[in-house]
């Protein structure tokens, strides 16, 4: 089992930054890939930015250059460093524990509770 919790949100201008970070707390974290996903108001959830156990890497074409994932297996916790943010960018962020194959991630159900992510002048 994996219990994660994510930290980090708040409202920010367009074009600045924000990290957001997801302590994970259980024995598998260092085997499980990680993921950030995110859902606006009245859209699907989507995958943000993945992260592998061993590091690799997979990112939604539309923060590609802007964010950055990264984990910390030492302190069991994932980053999310997010850079010139846009309005529509604004939505709740979530952590997710899950599988990295083949370039592909796969979530399990390992979900936090969220942080919103508020985007505007």
């Amino acid at each position: 089992q994996v219990q994660l919790v994510e930290s980090g949100g708040g409202l920010v201008q367009p074009g600045g930054s924000l990290r957001l970070s997801c302590a994970a707390s259980g024995s598998r974290f260092s085997i499980v890939a990680m993921a950030w996903y995110r859902q606006a108001p009245g859209k699907e959830r989507e995958l943000v930015a993945a992260i592998s156990f061993g590091g690799s890497t997979k990112y939604a074409d539309d923060v590609k250059g802007r964010f950055t994932i990264s984990r910390d297996n030492a302190k069991n916790t994932v980053y999310l460093q997010m850079n010139s943010l846009k309005p529509e960018e604004t939505a709740v962020y979530y952590c997710n524990g899950g599988t990295y194959y083949s370039g592909s991630y796969y979530p399990l159900d390992y979900w936090g509770q969220g942080t919103q992510v508020t985007v505007s002048s």
